[in-house]
């Protein structure tokens, strides 16, 4: 599933559209490699008569089981999840069912730091954490893919925004000039 587009203001877009990072699906993978080892061993060790035939089923059944709950469904959080960062905010969305969501407008980020230990620095993700100002204060993204590049650019889109939104000289002579009437 993407990331719907018609969520984007007017001239707002898209700087990184991330999921956690891939190692969320270590784990999934992992079982469906042994519950297909599980029902291949057992269709190939047990008689094709009577009682084995509805133990495999069993063991087909109980595999098909494992691989729903413990491999397709966080796949499928893991797919729905999504860290969209704009030029005007910090989207985030996570929910399979029910979805919820918080954006965090770019104008509002204080700080932006990152860390990782050993194995997340080898596999290359990390911890993200945005300070903002507002009443909920921190987020902290975990598993986040190349999580020092996002923290560069998330740092840039916020010092672009400070710019843009930064009065300096030329800014306060055009309002000087406004307010006496020589307008340009």
């Amino acid at each position: 599933m993407s990331f719907p587009e018609s969520v984007l203001t007017k001239d707002e877009h898209v700087v990184a559209h991330l999921h956690p990072h891939w190692k969320a699906l270590i784990r999934p993978v992992f079982v469906v490699l042994v519950a297909l080892a599980l029902v291949v061993v057992a269709a190939v060790y047990l008689p094709t008569t009577g009682w084995a035939t509805a133990v495999l089923y069993g063991i087909g059944g109980l595999a098909l089981i494992a691989v729903a709950a413990l491999a397709f469904w966080p796949w499928l959080v893991w797919r729905t999840t999504h860290y969209v960062f704009t030029n005007e905010r910090v989207i985030l969305r996570m929910g399979v069912v029910s979805r919820s969501g918080r954006d965090i407008p770019i104008g509002r980020i204080n700080d932006v730091s990152f860390s990782h230990g050993v194995i997340e620095r080898m596999l290359g993700c990390g911890t993200l954490t945005i300070e903002s100002a507002g009443e909920r204060g921190q987020v902290v993204l975990t598993d986040i893919p190349h999580v020092e590049k996002i923290q560069s650019v998330l740092y840039e889109l916020v010092e672009a925004d400070r710019a843009r939104h930064t009065f300096d000289e030329s800014d306060r002579d055009a309002i000087a000039d406004s307010l006496r009437g020589d307008r340009p």
